[in-house]
């Protein structure tokens, strides 16, 4: 009996070695929770008292209503204090389905020793890959995962003298990246399995493409494409196809607009462009297949100056996500004909907005020249992400998530510092 006492909290080892102990009482004291399994060596216990105490009902009580369901001992009534939903109702009355004790994060789990503006993960021979433009080192840069030692490694190197983006593309059983530069033209690269490295198979049109920003790639009617978003007044974002020889100028899209980034999108089963531009608002074009070209379908709101365009699904739903350096991001709905804003989001400095999913968790991670990369959660009662994380990174310039076999990763590529790696941990607050 020690009762009355004003017991604030008890060790997980109060009560180890009382095998014999038959009743115990803890009331009236100044408990607001309660080592999990505490009682789980008292094995002939057949009366407690717990009532008088100021017990907290969250997940660090979760465990004593799964007891109470199991035990044979006698436990006069106890109520919860806290919180405010739980106040005053028995504590064996709760489901164990109250309690929202599963919440995730974001922890270091790699350090790459190099700046890098962008990161495209890529499965090749069964083996997960990850290229990197690293414009400060003149490369591109293609990490290997060990999936003994679960981090990513140096395999090979394309030279690249100002990169801004490494496509890899696997196609027809082949790889090849495209390799975008600022200066010296753009090129394309195959990997040669007889001499198991890189071989440059092709130069890009320099006169179309002066100053590329973006590459997308793409699979329509079982025909493989690439689309360079060119940001020159003199260029223009250009569309690439693929055939027996390599990749050739299928159409010169959206010319002189300084174009941003690019996204494909298929919606309602029509392939779309989505083309961000600093002079304009994002044009979207419509692939028209009689023509087997895009041609022009309208714009995305009145938006200038967007960075870049983003698109995910939850549900039935597309979202595009649009970031912008000046002014606030935004975050739009597809509905029918046209996208209609459904959150703005406040992103001074901000060259990236990258929405990606890791198992049924939709996530935005919101990067910034100036402050914290800010990492959202998709609540889809709402229609709306909520501030889940800050993440020091800076200048990041992509996010990307990477399944690699049992770790959740997501690459965080910085213009000024190291190229952070973080791992997605499920964590229950009820252990």
């Amino acid at each position: 009996f020690i009762e009355n006492n004003d017991i604030q909290a008890l060790s997980k080892a109060t009560f180890r070695g009382l095998k014999s102990l038959t009743h115990l009482s803890l009331a009236n004291n100044n408990l607001q929770t309660l080592p999990r399994d505490l009682f789980k060596p008292l094995d002939i216990l057949s009366d407690l008292d717990l009532r008088g105490n100021t017990l907290a009902c969250d997940c660090k009580i979760k465990w004593l209503v799964e007891w109470l369901e199991s035990t044979n001992t006698t436990v006069p009534a106890v109520f919860c204090s806290s919180p405010g939903q739980f106040e005053g109702q028995r504590i064996r009355d709760l489901a164990l389905g109250d309690f929202q004790c599963i919440t995730t994060d974001f922890v270091m789990h790699q350090v790459l020793p190099f700046q890098a503006v962008s990161a495209e993960p890529f499965t090749y021979a069964s083996d997960l890959y990850v290229a990197l433009a690293q414009p400060s080192a003149s490369s591109c840069s293609i990490l290997k995962w060990d999936y003994v030692e679960r981090k990513l490694r140096d395999f090979d190197r394309i030279p690249a003298h100002s990169a801004v983006h490494c496509k890899p593309i696997v196609a027809q059983e082949q790889l090849y990246v495209v390799v975008a530069q600022l200066f010296g033209g753009s090129y394309i690269y195959r990997w040669d399995t007889a001499v198991d490295k890189f071989i440059k198979i092709q130069d890009i049109d320099s006169q179309k493409i002066r100053k590329p920003n973006d590459i997308e790639a793409f699979q329509i009617e079982g025909d493989w494409f690439f689309v360079i978003a060119d940001s020159s007044k003199a260029g223009s974002t250009s569309l690439y196809r693929l055939n027996q020889n390599g990749f050739y100028s299928h159409q010169a899209l959206h010319a002189w607009h300084r174009d941003t980034d690019v996204e494909y999108v298929e919606n309602d089963g029509k392939p779309r462009l989505i083309i961000s531009s600093s002079s304009q608002a994002p044009v979207i074009y419509q692939w028209s297949r009689a023509q087997k070209q895009f041609v022009p379908q309208g714009e995305v709101g009145e938006m200038l100056d967007v960075q870049m365009v983003k698109h995910f699904r939850a549900k039935r739903d597309q979202f595009l996500c649009l970031s912008r350096y000046i002014g606030d991001s935004k975050v739009v709905r597809w509905e029918g004909q046209r996208f209609v804003e459904v959150q703005t989001l406040p992103s001074r400095g901000s060259m990236v907005m990258q929405p990606f999913a890791v198992g049924q968790r939709q996530y935005l991670a919101l990067g910034s020249d100036f402050s914290f990369t800010h990492v959202y959660l998709w609540e889809e009662e709402k229609q709306k992400f909520a501030k889940f994380q800050e993440l020091s990174v800076q200048a990041p310039r992509a996010f990307r998530a990477v399944p690699a076999a049992d770790v959740q990763l997501l690459l965080a590529p910085s213009f000024k510092a190291n190229t952070l790696v973080y791992r997605h941990v499920v964590v229950d607050l009820s252990l």
